[in-house]
């Protein structure tokens, strides 16, 4: 008896193993399902998940045959269910960083700018450095640039350098100077600006664009624990908006290092598609010996500059600034530097990706684009423009027709629509994030955040695509209204955009049976919300790989 039940208990085992395998690990019943696959609204429906895959998609009674005594369910409770958002683009570490520094994005005068920095100095030894801050000088009085005797008073011991929010400006206090080593007879590099006082000739403090490194180089250089424990507290903020993949830009080695730390210790919660800011050739190289990398972690491509940004007005345009006579803005790089790189990346199999803000700038750069591609001969390269925020009409369709990325920040939208017409006058703002024109010419487009230049939240982009409403509340019905897009375009953009962007739409942007389980739930339905409401919806729970990663009940 002994034996013959030795022989039938593995058996049965066996047997009840293989009817657990057929059931679902995961299941969402109850929710608006929306694929991504098509244009309609969501749809009343369940979500099956076996392992780090979606097993099935379909209405509940179809999906409820998936569910065992194993099976984890989820109720959406009516709210949607979408695949999980992608971030286009992002500096996540040095975001993740700022999460801890100094806040002074919604500082309305220069006085709280001032005493905001002095409360934060407190709390800190002699020496270290005040950097992050994303100050935002156009909500003061008047408008004025900071200067650094603002600041020397109330950081006598701690050397300071933070940067206005678009990234391209930044303000240092007499101690970061001394230990930099500028002074008035520093020279200014190419593609940058150091601002001086009229009277004395002496630096102000304000460095915009290329002229921040000057600063930076003296900035010491986190060390891996420290990076590890930022990339920690800026995973868990993504977890908690549903921001399942990124992509991240001005990426260094010591950056992609982080990430693949975590991910071997189990801690990684999205997946990462790094651009490089390092050399080309290193860049190549490292593919070359180690593999590009995995779902969760993998080299794209290089990121360059072309320019800097209408906020800081070194943004290269066209014609003058409204409001800086003669001044067209800053190219970052001399155009034949920037084609070379393009032309040895794309020659190497790398992707490109470069930040362009600018009507010039970005005319300049689709021109690159253009002869690299006919140098090289035709293939699926999907050149990215990073930003794309002001074109020339006759631009527009180039983006469809040459199966160029149009990877934007509609969040920025709304910021920058704020005092936009002072930089640009009436006219030119009509050529401005232009994103119905670009779905209208086929392109795709690929949304993010720029984090931290702005909010990591991809409901708030969302909302600021379908809105175009600005933060001051002067555009109810919309800033450039003509150009606000259909909630599933803004989904679209957030899921299947990001995804292809990196060559990642067979895995990943919909959901599909097959494809890899990132899925986000939340509290509502955006599809019967109200427009003006979009923002205030938040995620419910995070899905990563299959595995819940955030859950807000």
């Amino acid at each position: 008896m002994k034996r013959l039940r030795s022989r039938i208990l593995p058996l049965a085992l066996a047997v009840v193993a293989g009817a657990c395998a057929r059931h679902a690990d995961l299941v969402i019943t109850h929710g608006m399902v929306w694929t991504g696959t098509d244009s309609l609204p969501a749809r009343p429906g369940a979500v099956a998940i076996r392992g780090d895959r979606i097993l099935a998609v379909g209405d509940s009674a179809g999906v409820a045959r998936w569910v065992g005594s194993g099976t984890r369910v989820i109720d959406a409770r009516g709210g949607l269910v979408v695949p999980g958002f992608n971030d286009a683009h992002t500096h996540f570490i040095d975001a993740s960083f700022a999460l801890t520094s100094v806040q002074l994005r919604d500082a309305a005068t220069p006085q709280e700018f001032v005493r905001r920095i002095a409360a934060y100095a407190r709390g800190l030894k002699p020496g270290q450095w005040i950097t992050g801050g994303e100050w935002d000088h156009t909500r003061w009085p008047g408008q004025p640039l900071p200067r650094h005797e603002w600041i020397d008073s109330v950081t006598p011991d701690n050397p300071v350098f933070v940067e206005r929010l678009d990234g391209h400006e930044a303000l240092a206090n007499a101690l970061a100077m001394k230990l930099a080593g500028v002074t008035k007879d520093t020279p200014t590099p190419f593609g940058g600006e150091i601002l001086h006082d009229a009277r004395t000739g002496e630096p102000t403090g304000v460095f915009k664009d290329a002229a921040l490194d000057l600063i930076y180089k003296a900035v010491p250089a986190p060390t891996p624990d420290e990076m590890d424990s930022a990339l920690a507290r800026g995973l868990a903020h993504a977890e908690s908006l549903g921001v399942t993949g990124v992509g991240y830009m001005s990426a260094s080695f010591a950056d992609l290092a982080s990430f693949r730390r975590l991910e071997r210790a189990g801690r990684l919660t999205l997946r990462a598609t790094f651009y490089m800011i390092e050399p080309v050739r290193a860049t190549a190289d490292t593919v070359r010996a180690d593999g590009a990398g995995d779902d969760w972690v993998r080299i794209g491509g290089i990121k360059r500059f072309m320019d800097g940004s209408a906020g800081s007005r070194t943004a290269f345009m066209t014609e003058p600034y409204a409001d800086s006579a003669g001044f067209r803005g800053l190219l970052q790089n001399p155009p034949a530097r920037m084609a070379r790189w393009i032309g040895e990346a794309d020659s190497l199999g790398l992707q490109v990706a470069v930040h362009s803000i600018g009507d010039s700038a970005n005319a300049l750069l689709l021109a690159m684009y253009d002869s690299v591609a006919r140098a090289h001969g035709a293939r699926d390269r999907r050149f990215r423009v990073e930003h794309a925020q002001h074109l020339l009409p006759r631009d527009v369709p180039v983006f469809g027709a040459d199966g160029i990325i149009a990877s934007m920040q509609p969040y920025h939208v709304i910021d920058d629509g704020r005092w936009l017409q002072q930089r640009l006058g009436p006219v030119r703002i009509h050529d401005s994030y232009v994103f119905r024109t670009l779905l209208q010419d086929h392109a795709v487009l690929a949304f993010g955040s720029d984090w931290p230049v702005a909010p990591l939240d991809p409901v708030l982009g969302i909302y600021a695509a379908v809105t175009r409403r600005t933060l001051d509340g002067k555009n109810p019905d919309g800033w450039l209204p003509d150009q606000k897009i259909s909630l599933a375009d803004a989904l679209r953009a957030y899921t299947w955009g990001d995804a292809y962007a990196v060559f990642a739409e067979r895995e990943r942007g919909t959901l599909e049976p097959g494809k890899l389980a990132d899925v986000d739930v939340l509290d509502r339905d955006l599809f019967t919300t109200p427009p003006d409401s979009l923002a205030t919806a938040r995620v419910m729970e995070t899905i990563v790989g299959g595995r819940v990663v955030f859950e807000r009940r």
